[in-house]
């Protein structure tokens, strides 16, 4: 059966059956939406993506194929039709699809490459800056009710406990003149921190979380950058405190970032971080689209930065579906 969606003339675009989508919308995971430019495709895309939620998933690639008719280049109906080809088992049609949704958006702004790396099809490598600062732009405006009230985020919290027993067991004070925020996001960490740190500097990749983190109060400094831009940019030793939290999942190699911190830490200055992890050693891009980094491997690459271990301890910092993920709560510092 082939779903045809048309607009007949001096119908409105709030006719009840797009009302009653966006209700449905509403209730489904933020998908990033690049309009084609043509107003049929688009509706036939939002056709797709309702039977989608639904559940007619057949149904629903069906619509996307028919606005890629329509409009070849439409990075966003080829991405659906990619991953709805994976719902349906048929992996060499979806790495297919996936491909034409890099190849139509010079920034991957929704995130082909790391659907084509959890399939296996691409080696693991860092995932499109697009891809991560449309992610989370997206996700500003709910980030902290989602991620606190839904997913029982408590990575700050985490964090804390963390490098408090890191200062005591090297019988250092627990103040800190100057921090820096990886990944700063809305301030979460900021806010955790406030009555220890004298001065926050954040960084985010997001100009969306930059603005929420603004808000805050906080920050003498944000800057709009990813990890390793906004490190680099740092002077020797000019930091008592590097912070991230959940920041480290999205770089799958973490040795260049390390190195930076090494050399923007001060003499017994502190690294603290989060990361996911699994039983295996190395770095695997896990079920959840976020990196997962094996114990080992970041005890290496801590060493070669020059950095000494203080501690890494089992820890996660959310939820998904119900269960804890699998995480590590790191501190080190610069001898």
């Amino acid at each position: 059966m082939r779903y045809i969606v048309t607009l007949e003339p001096g119908r409105s675009l709030l006719h009840p059956a797009w009302l009653i989508a966006e209700v449905h919308f509403k209730s489904m995971p933020a998908a990033l939406f690049l309009s084609s430019g043509n107003l049929i495709a688009d509706r036939r895309y939002d056709f797709g993506r309702d039977l989608q939620l639904r559940g007619d998933l057949a149904a629903a690639a069906d619509l996307m194929a028919q606005a890629i008719e329509l409009e070849p280049g439409f990075a966003s109906a080829w991405f659906a039709l990619g991953d709805l080809r994976e719902q349906l088992g048929q992996r060499d049609d979806a790495i297919a699809a996936f491909i034409r949704a890099r190849d139509c958006d010079a920034e991957d702004r929704h995130g082909a490459k790391v659907r084509l790396m959890r399939l296996g099809a691409e080696n693991l490598s860092t995932m499109p800056q697009g891809y991560v600062r449309a992610l989370f732009d997206q996700y500003a405006p709910r980030f902290d009710k989602v991620l606190v009230n839904d997913l029982d985020y408590r990575g700050p919290e985490v964090l804390l406990k963390a490098v408090l027993a890191a200062r005591h067991a090297a019988r250092l004070p627990s103040h800190f003149a100057r921090a820096i925020d990886l990944g700063c996001g809305t301030g979460l960490v900021a806010r955790e921190f406030a009555s220890l740190v004298d001065e926050f500097i954040g960084v985010d990749l997001s100009p969306g979380m930059i603005e929420r983190a603004r808000a805050t109060g906080l920050y003498v400094r944000l800057d709009v950058a990813d990890m390793q831009q906004g490190l680099s940019a740092e002077a020797d030793s000019g930091a008592d405190l590097i912070l991230a939290a959940d920041a480290f999942v999205y770089v799958p190699e973490l040795d260049a970032l390390l190195r930076e911190a090494a050399r923007v830490l001060k003499p017994k200055g502190l690294l603290a971080f989060t990361v996911e992890t699994h039983s295996g050693d190395g770095v695997i891009l896990g079920a959840g689209l976020r990196y997962a980094h094996g114990e080992a491997c970041l005890r290496g690459a801590l060493a070669d930065a020059g950095l000494v271990s203080c501690a890494i301890a089992s820890a996660s910092t959310r939820i998904e579906a119900g269960e804890d993920v699998p995480g590590l709560v790191v501190t080190a510092s610069k001898a």
